[in-house]
């Protein structure tokens, strides 16, 4: 689509000039060099992404993007499918951890259905952008088809475009929801990481050792029967993927195209970076790893990445939340790189 071939031309490397003068302004300010530890170099990371030596990390936007599976039919969660619309309706109400915790922080959560199995109340403030009522059992079809993967893609670019036009924000992060959204996101990682899926699957919701067995066998069944191959991203998202995990992409690549930074959640957050970062390698440059997710594997994908993440206090919940306290960081980071004295200018004689 077009949509997308034009965001991804428009990602440019960030200013690698004001990134070094970032760095020399870290050297200069009233403190021991590197006694800030890694919020230092966090500062000129977004220093370089905003061209800015006085960045900036609000206010924030949350997107969290939700689709259902079909692959749910295989028992690979511990919850029914019908608690995705239920969860979209309790992020619409305000009253999820995605919700108090981006508050806390002072970014607004902005909810798209890509695929949710349900029809969602008309008055329920979301994106509508359907494309389907969920995926296929990707352990027997392909999860959908190019053309809908197409679409995912397209829709993350087309919502964060309209919310960045509504209301501007200088940070943005986004999260999940989507029962059955792990056994995806491990398939998807498997592809792009070159890790087995027994090493990438987790518990998700909580299964047992028995259900955790079936989930790694429906995710090798599905890598075989479809074969998807890392040169073809769009390809692998069609096979295995989801539609919120492609929504979550498309708004990866929309934000590195806004030069924003991006901050990326957990597990099903970081197959949606992998699909970003394969379909425009750039586009890592502007993520910023919220944390280490609790759920296994999740180190393979920022490994692979190249990311190191800011937290690991075992979060797992998704919808945004890690990557969302994070946000709080990204603040105090830039605060300190465009509000701190200088030894000149606070009239000390020499470095500590």
């Amino acid at each position: 689509m077009d949509t997308i071939k034009k965001t991804i031309e428009r990602i440019g490397a960030p200013d690698q000039v004001v990134r070094k003068a970032a760095e020399e302004r870290q050297k200069c300010l009233t403190k021991p060099e590197g006694s800030l530890g890694a919020l230092e170099g966090l500062s000129v990371r977004i220093a370089g992404m905003q061209g800015s030596l006085t960045p900036r990390a609000e206010p924030g936007a949350v997107f969290v993007m939700a689709a259902d599976h079909g692959v749910c039919v295989e028992g690979v969660s511990a919850y029914p499918p019908e608690v995705t619309a239920q969860m979209v309706g309790n992020f619409a109400a305000g009253g999820a951890a995605i919700n108090a915790i981006a508050k806390a922080v002072g970014a607004r959560v902005v909810i798209a259905d890509l695929g949710v199995a349900t029809e969602l109340p008309r008055d329920m403030a979301v994106h509508r952008r359907k494309i389907a009522y969920g995926t296929r059992n990707m352990a027997q079809l392909p999860a959908m088809t190019r053309v809908e993967a197409l679409r995912s893609i397209a829709s993350g670019i087309e919502i964060f475009e309209e919310e960045l036009a509504a209301s501007p924000f200088a940070i943005a992060a986004i999260g999940d929801m989507g029962i059955g959204n792990t056994t995806a996101a491990a398939a998807l990682a498997s592809v792009f990481t070159g890790r087995t899926p027994a090493e990438l699957v987790g518990r998700g919701t909580g299964l047992d050792d028995r259900a955790l067995e079936r989930k790694i066998s429906v995710v090798e069944r599905a890598l075989a029967l479809h074969r998807p191959a890392a040169r073809d991203p769009v390809a692998v998202l069609a096979a295995v993927g989801g539609f919120e995990i492609g929504g979550m992409a498309g708004a990866i690549l929309a934000a590195a195209a806004h030069r924003i930074p991006l901050v990326v959640d957990g597990y099903i957050t970081g197959a949606a970076a992998l699909l970003a970062a394969a379909l425009a390698p750039v586009s890592k440059e502007y993520m910023i790893a919220g944390h280490l997710s609790g759920d296994r594997g999740h180190g393979f994908m920022l490994s692979t990445l190249g990311l190191e993440p800011l937290l690991n206090l075992g979060m797992r919940l998704g919808e945004g939340t890690g990557a969302a306290l994070a946000m709080g960081i990204c603040k105090a980071a830039c605060a300190v790189l465009s509000s701190m004295a200088t030894f000149e200018t606070a009239g000390i004689g020499g470095k500590l």
